[in-house]
């Protein structure tokens, strides 16, 4: 039985290459003219894997931000950005972010849910300001309450950290076995909510191979956020 439904946030409630892609086409005008998906791939995977290094206070934002898209440029054969130009296209980024709108598959999904029985809540990773201005402009709390939706750096981890998921299940009130976690990201969103013992519902909308991770499969895959409403009531068949 279900009795709550945790979300990621970054490219689970709403398209998160849109604001990327604006963001290179104002600052890197030449890369925009190719596939940017390729690109923006990278800059997930740099941002995934090093912003722990944040937290453990071994890099600043800047360098953090700096540093995943520069070398995401580099891995695809492009050259590196200035330091200028990386703020530059930070701060750009950053203005994208302020017109993100819920995608409006999970604006239906998130009216449903919210009229039955069942916890809504969110876990996810990156800056504390910077995921905070993220849940304000996506006007969260409409399905939400404040209380519980946990940010990465403000509790000094960050998914898959299975910390995190018993950090929720503390602060939430919640019973692993009847909690879905929804999201995007394999191994931050799958591997991280199963090793806790929660249910995984694995929003594969970018179609990515899953790696070989053993015994850590998704309870659900969807490939389309129009599948989500679905989707996540097949888990509450005995919603209580």
């Amino acid at each position: 039985m279900l009795n709550a439904v945790i979300f990621d946030v970054d490219d689970t409630l709403y398209d998160q290459q849109l604001p990327f892609r604006n963001a290179v086409t104002t600052i890197i005008p030449e890369v925009a003219t190719t596939d940017l998906h390729p690109l923006y791939i990278r800059f997930r995977v740099h941002s995934d894997d090093h912003f722990g290094k944040v937290i453990s206070k071994e890099w600043t934002l800047e360098e953090f931000r700096t540093f995943r898209l520069c070398q995401s440029l580099i891995d695809l054969g492009y050259s590196p950005l200035s330091n200028d130009a990386s703020r530059l296209f930070q701060a750009t980024y950053e203005t994208e972010l302020d017109n993100i709108q819920l995608h409006p598959a999970v604006e239906e999904t998130l009216n449903t849910l919210v009229s039955l029985p069942i916890k809504l809540g969110i876990i996810t990773n990156g800056p504390t300001d910077h995921q905070q201005k993220k849940i304000d402009q996506l006007e969260l709390t409409r399905w939400i309450h404040p209380e519980y939706m946990l940010i990465s750096q403000a509790t000094g981890y960050q998914k898959p950290d299975i910390e995190l998921f018993q950090l929720a299940e503390e602060r939430f009130d919640l019973d692993p076995s009847r909690t879905l976690y929804v999201g995007d990201n394999f191994d931050n969103d799958v591997f991280g909510c199963k090793q806790a013992g929660w249910q995984a519902l694995w929003l594969n909308h970018r179609r990515r191979q899953a790696p070989e991770i053993k015994n850590c499969h998704p309870d659900c895959t969807l490939t389309a956020f129009e599948e989500l409403t679905e989707g996540i009531l097949s888990f509450t068949d005995a919603v209580v």
